[in-house]
């Protein structure tokens, strides 16, 4: 891991930014951190759209994170931002596209085509920034999971043994595959789901949970489309980490 540039935002937050081989990154602590006093860690997931278009809700997310006790951390995904193009996302993205903008339900093989070969690549790259994460002063465990891609959450929480609670984003098409990987999730679950999300399928999403094998999973819904998530569902899925991370 190799740090490229930092700055102090304005509320004591130390943002960092950090490259991992060719993976780019951005780390947030809270004042607060040190080597002698060092605080858990939340992974910060987003759609694959770039660190910088995401960068404003990134912060923000960050900043409330600090403001609770933790650190975050957030990884560029394969084939966006300035990653390498990856042409077979790209292919499938344009089916995706075709199929919405023609008001036809998205295939099976296009979600497949579209998510499994990103949970493939992305998971074990967040593996890998997370064993260089927790080995910096002033990050520690228990490590939490926060966002979506859901299909990447789902995966992390069944074979990251250090990632102890997932707030996961229901924004996003699932693979059927994945609600296999579902019933083997253990660890707590809080599901935030936007009830009028346009570029979701809703029923997959309250199929997901049910499937989760979790002795604790939440599920909070708010009217509203994609991008409303309401403050007060951060706000739960906040409380929800202090309980597990703290």
């Amino acid at each position: 891991m190799h740090f490229a540039s930092q700055q102090r935002l304005d509320d004591g937050v130390l943002e960092r930014e950090f490259t991992l081989g060719e993976i780019p990154g951005i780390l947030w602590t809270p004042g607060s951190a040190s080597e002698s006093a060092p605080v858990p860690l939340i992974l910060l997931g987003h759609p694959p759209l770039g660190l910088r278009t995401m960068y404003p809700r990134l912060v923000a997310r960050a900043r409330r994170a600090a403001a609770d006790g933790f650190a975050t951390a957030t990884i560029e995904l394969p084939g966006s931002g300035e990653r390498p193009r990856w042409p077979a996302a790209e292919l499938a993205r344009a089916g995706m596209r075709r199929a919405l903008q023609a008001g036809e339900p998205v295939s099976d093989e296009i979600v497949d085509a579209l998510i499994l070969p990103l949970v493939d690549k992305a998971v074990p790259e967040w593996q890998a920034a997370l064993d260089s994460l927790l080995s910096l002063p002033g990050v520690c465990g228990p490590v939490g999971y926060s966002g979506g891609v859901i299909s990447i959450g789902v995966r992390l929480a069944v074979v990251e043994p250090r990632i102890t609670a997932a707030a996961l984003f229901a924004g996003s098409f699932v693979p059927r595959a994945m609600f296999q990987e579902a019933r083997q999730v253990t660890i707590p679950v809080h599901v935030l789901l936007q009830w009028d999300d346009e570029g979701n399928d809703r029923q997959a999403a309250l199929d997901l949970f049910d499937a989760f094998g979790s002795e604790e999973k939440s599920l909070y819904a708010s009217m509203g489309g994609h991008t409303g998530v309401p403050q007060f569902a951060g706000d739960a899925a906040a409380r929800f980490f202090t309980r597990h991370l703290t």
